[in-house]
């Protein structure tokens, strides 16, 4: 189809293809270990399902409702019996229940695969009119979570591990006079999953927008229904599956939308690498991101 958004790729999805699909030998996850936060439901749920398909051996289920949790992991069960699914009813927000849902799931071994899915919407209204502590507090509960996570992974991480921060457009756009606190939200959440990529150059961290997908938290926002559009969650989550395998390293650091072709993308390899096209920064000052060193003795 046509695209909607302005896209680095001819070729726009709004479901699953077959370059993406968990069935393809390239994109085996076997023997990998994943955690997926918001895990019960939408993106999460089917991401899981898919690195299930894909061939991991263990997967952690993390959200705040034990019984979603408890219900996604029996349909991978039955589909998939040999996986060890695990589940813990977290919220992320408490940093001791993070840690102790790592620490329980994955003891001595290491994470090769963590999909930050979880986030709040917050308040929908714009500066002028958001009340100032529903603001306050929807960046606060966000950017906590996330670096609650980001925190427990750093202690448990394989050294070639792999982050997918779920992200919004609302991180690198503005929706009319709305979601100003999810938006600031989000960026600061780039930013955040951005410095743990500078400090750590050996793992992988991907930033997406999963696409316009039928989830509780789209409903609420009415995204489906203010821009007419609608994407499979199938989407997300094959793209999310295709991030972790090693055909997407030369992204590295940047933010992808999930609609975007990835053998079009991979046409571009060498100069998206070499590049800072599709990275959140400074407009209008170009520069090779390999060559920029930062000399300090900080």
């Amino acid at each position: 189809m046509a695209a909607p958004f302005p896209s680095p790729t001819s070729k726009w999805h709004s479901e699953i293809y077959d370059s993406i699909s968990p069935s393809r030998p390239e994109l085996s996850a076997k023997g990998k270990t994943v955690l997926v936060t918001g895990g019960g439901t939408g993106i999460g749920a089917e991401t899981a399902l898919y690195f299930a398909q894909a061939g991991a051996s263990r997967i952690a289920l993390l959200g705040r409702r034990e019984q979603p949790l408890l219900d996604t992991k029996a349909t991978i069960k039955q589909k998939y019996s040999g996986v060890d699914v695990f589940v813990a009813s977290t919220d992320i927000n408490k940093k001791s229940e993070v840690d102790a849902a790592f620490a329980k799931f994955l003891g001595d071994a290491k994470l090769n695969v963590l999909i930050s899915n979880a986030a709040v919407a917050g308040p929908s209204e714009g500066v002028r009119d958001v009340d100032a502590k529903a603001f306050i507090e929807g960046i606060q509960v966000n950017i906590a979570g996330a670096l609650h996570l980001a925190q427990a992974f750093l202690r448990h991480a394989a050294t070639d591990a792999v982050v997918v921060d779920v992200s919004s457009a609302a991180a690198h756009m503005n929706f009319a006079d709305k979601f100003a606190s999810y938006s600031i939200a989000k960026f600061g959440v780039f930013r955040l999953w951005d410095f743990v990529s500078f400090n750590n150059p050996e793992l992988s961290v991907f930033h997406i927008q999963p696409g316009i997908v039928d989830t509780a938290m789209n409903r609420a926002a009415g995204g489906i229904a203010a821009t007419g559009l609608e994407d499979k969650v199938s989407l997300p989550a094959g793209f999310n599956v295709w991030l972790a395998s090693p055909e997407a390293r030369f992204l590295n650091g940047k933010f992808l939308w999930t609609n975007w072709d990835v053998d079009e993308l991979k046409a571009q390899a060498k100069e998206l690498e070499a590049s800072s096209r599709l990275y959140i920064g400074l407009v209008g000052w170009p520069f090779d991101k390999s060559d920029f060193k930062l000399k300090t003795s900080w």
